[in-house]
Formats: C-alpha cells, structure tokens, sequence
C-alpha cells in the first residue's frame, strides 16, 4: 500500500491492488475525514498511473481520474459534457498524457452524482452546481502554483467558461471540444432530449428503464451498451456505461442536468467574454454535431474574429472519448495546442 501526502497535507491515493475489500474499505475510512480528495475503491481500472478519487466540495461530492506526473509544470483538468461520467474519458486522459510527454498532470473531473454510487442520497443537481463544484475544485488546484489549461467537452466548454469568469485575474487557457454553448432548435434530437428532461415522470420512467438494463448480467448489459454506442466504441466506454451511467440516481441527474442547461443555454452566448478572453480561449468543432454545429463555429468567427477555430474531419463523433481511436487523434490535437499556447509564453 502507498499513501502519498503532496497537495498540502490534503491530497492523498492509495494502491491496494490485491488487498482485501476489507482492507480497502479500512483504508477508506482511514482517510475518510482527512482531506477533499479521497481515494476510489473499485472504481477505475488498475494503471500503472491512472487513479481514481472522490473529489468532496462541502458537502458536494464526484469522482476524478488523475494521471500525475512528478516533473509536472502543468496542470490539465478536464471537464466533461453530460455525462459527466470521469471514466469515459480514461483513453483521452491517457493519450494526452502521453502526447505531452508526462510534462503535465491530468485530471478528469466528474459531476456530482454521475458515478457508480449515490453519495447524495437521490439530490439532483444542477448545471450551476456543478459549474460551482468545479470552481471549487480549481481553487484546490491553484495550491500546486502551476499554470492551469481547461479542457471543456460539449457542455463542459460552457461551464469552463462560467469558470474563467470566476477567475479574472488568472490567466487559464482553455481549450473546447465539440462546444455545446447555445440550444439547436433545429434539433429532434435536443427538442425529444428536452420533452423527456422537463418531465418529472418521464424523466423517472427512463432512469428505472435504464436502471433495470444495468442490473442484467454483465454481458447482457454490456452487449445493450455496445450496439447502442456502435462498433467503434471502446472497452473502456461500455464499461464506464455499465457501472457509472445506468444507475437510477445517475441516469435522473443526467436528465435533470440537461434541462438546466436546455434553460440557461436558450439565452444569447456571452459573446463580449469570449472576445475579451479570444487570446485564452480555442475551439473544436466537429462536421456532423448537431450538439456543436457549423453554424455555431461560424457565429464564433463572427462574434470572436481572431479565436483560433479548428474543424476535426477524420469521421470522430461528438461522443470522441467513446472511442480510442478518437481519444488519440483529439488528444493529439489539444497536445498540440498546449504545446504551441507553452512556447508562446516563454
């Protein structure tokens, strides 16, 4: 077992690969009242570097993925879309890692409640709570004194937005990948999303439905989740939909979520923000989106002439990290962007 003490008597892990799950579970509760950041049992697959940790903001909890490095002069954290389920993004997380030749330490963020347990008792929460929640977790990282990139996915590119503003003096750059900033009314994906989300029972109706799929034997429910994500999807995707996603209390915080946002993203983007932080700020924007469409990137060019806006035109999808082959080449693509934002400023 390695309990490792540097985020300033806060932080802590614990390896207990091939310990009893009563000795993790003593583990756990060792630690339980020491810190914000506490280790997962069972939660990730075993790495050599990949761990998992509940991350506690009050009384505010989610689950992160973190590679470090040792010789870090980065902090990445990555905000995901909705799901905001951390695992799903393991491949990314470790592609970018890789990509930056172990230079910076990455962390996936998780929302609150989109996990394998309910450490919130059934409280659904939404998208402003979770932007606060991460707020929160980026004042726990300014203890480190390292420069900060924001990744934000989908509905993350909004809420590392709502960060940034939260955070004036600091310069953060931040990257956003397959942006969902405004509502796509020419969407009958988004307009059947928001009739199910605005409906209390069928919102309850859908997360029992998905909560009884989960409880079938692993290969059943494995095999449900790979035909509906389609071929490309990877091991690592079907299981974080197996274990995190079809859970009741998740399922209910996913569609309670997103019809916070289907509110709150109905108003005009905060376009004078984005130009006055065009030099902090990059885009992704994918060919077939409906969540991030063109029409989006060329508002962007628009309103924010000058932020660099970039189109992915390999055939990867909204969902990227669903895939590995998709993880590595939008991996690549945010390496580079760093890599050019570092050498920019030295």
């Amino acid at each position: 077992m390695t309990i490792s003490d540097g985020f300033n008597n806060r932080r802590y892990f614990c390896q207990t690969a091939g310990m009893s799950p009563a000795v993790n579970r003593a583990v756990y509760l060792a630690l339980a009242d020491r810190r914000n950041r506490r280790p997962v049992v069972g939660e990730f697959p075993a790495e050599a570097r990949l761990k998992g940790f509940f991350f506690f903001c009050g009384k505010q909890i989610s689950t992160e993925l973190e590679v470090e490095s040792e010789e870090a002069s980065l902090n990445v954290v990555v905000i995901p879309g909705n799901p905001g389920v951390a695992s799903f993004y393991k491949d990314f997380v470790e592609a970018l890692y890789e990509q930056l030749g172990g230079c910076a330490s990455i962390t996936a963020i998780g929302h609150i409640s989109h996990s394998r347990q309910d450490m919130a008792y059934g409280r659904m929460f939404s998208l402003q709570e979770q932007i606060n929640h991460k707020v929160g977790f980026i004042k726990e990282l300014q203890n480190k004194h390292l420069p900060i990139i924001l990744i934000g996915h989908s509905i993350g590119s909004y809420v590392c937005i709502e960060v940034l503003k939260r955070f004036p003096e600091q310069e953060i750059f931040s990257i956003f990948l397959y942006p969902f900033l405004a509502l796509n009314t020419s969407s009958s994906t988004q307009y059947m999303i928001g009739v199910l989300a605005r409906s209390s029972l069928l919102s309850a109706t859908f997360s029992f439905l998905v909560a009884l799929l989960g409880s079938f034997p692993t290969r059943i429910s494995g095999a449900l989740v790979s035909r509906l994500l389609g071929p490309s999807c990877s091991t690592t995707a079907v299981d974080a939909a197996c274990t995190c996603l079809m859970k009741y209390h998740t399922m209910r915080n996913v569609l309670f979520m997103a019809k916070t946002e289907f509110e709150k993203l109905s108003e005009e983007p905060d376009w004078s923000f984005m130009k006055e932080k065009k030099k902090q700020i990059a885009f992704l924007f994918g060919v077939d989106d409906h969540w991030g469409p063109l029409s989006l990137f060329e508002e962007i060019s628009r309103q924010v002439p000058g932020a660099p806006l970039s189109i992915e035109r390999e055939g990867h999808t909204h969902s990227f990290s669903c895939s590995k082959a998709g993880s590595i080449w939008v991996a690549h693509h945010v390496a580079n962007l760093i890599k050019s934002r570092v050498s920019s400023q030295e």
